[in-house]
Parts: C-alpha cells; structure tokens; sequence
C-alpha cells in the first residue's frame, strides 16, 4: 500500500480479503457529526446484489466503493483483481481528498451542514 491520501487511515485490512478505509475519524467521531456519515471506501470481492446476506458471497468482481453513509454511495468501481482494487480505492481517496467528488449528487435530500464540512475538509468550493 502506498501512502494513503491526507486524511485517510487505513481502518481494516484482512489477509487477501476486504480492506476498508476511513476519512478523518476524528471529525466524524458522533459528537459534531454523526459517525454514520464518516466517509468510507470499502474494496471487497462481495456480491454487490441488493439483498440480504449478498456481500458474504464471493466474486470474481472487486470492488472499490465510497460510502458517504450506509446507504449512500458517492463512487463504485470495479475491477479484475484485489490489488487493482486496491489501487483504485487509493485513487478514489485521493480524488475525495482533493475536493474532485461530487458528494452532494448521491443525496436526495442535502445535509448542508455535512457537505460545508465536507466542503472545507477537502478545499471543495460549494
């Protein structure tokens, strides 16, 4: 792995398995924010099916995702292998942390407070 982004810390990594990686946890720690909105990337090999127990079944597909929160993807990317998975991921991370993701086009109904958070974590102009 090279070096993460600035504000990102590598939260989870199993062996040859998924590898989670978290945005500034000490915002999104559930005093100012709530900690469902801490920022995510998820790099698994899981069904992506939208039913229950799905991300237990193994792929051949991996896959980088961004969550905003549980339900809220703002990136989802797939790839042939674990490692371009991973790859990929960082990348997803670095384009988040340069203010180049759109977050506030996965929502329906905006959370102003979070985006101008958002916003200034990453230099994004509103």
């Amino acid at each position: 792995m090279t070096d993460l982004p600035d504000g990102w810390t590598l939260w989870n990594d199993e062996h040859e398995g998924r590898r989670i990686l978290a945005y500034r946890p000490d915002v999104f720690d559930g005093e100012e924010f709530p900690s469902e909105c801490l920022p995510t990337i998820f790099v698994s090999n899981g069904s992506r099916a939208n039913r229950p127990g799905a991300s237990q079944i193994s792929t051949e597909t991996w896959h980088a995702v961004l969550f905003l929160e549980p339900q809220i993807e703002a990136v989802a990317e797939e790839f042939d292998s674990r490692e371009a998975a991973l790859d990929g991921a960082e990348d997803i991370a670095r384009r988040f942390a340069d203010g180049e993701v759109d977050y506030r086009d996965a929502y329906q109904l905006p959370r102003e407070e979070y985006f101008e958070k958002l916003d200034e974590l990453t230099g994004r102009e509103s």
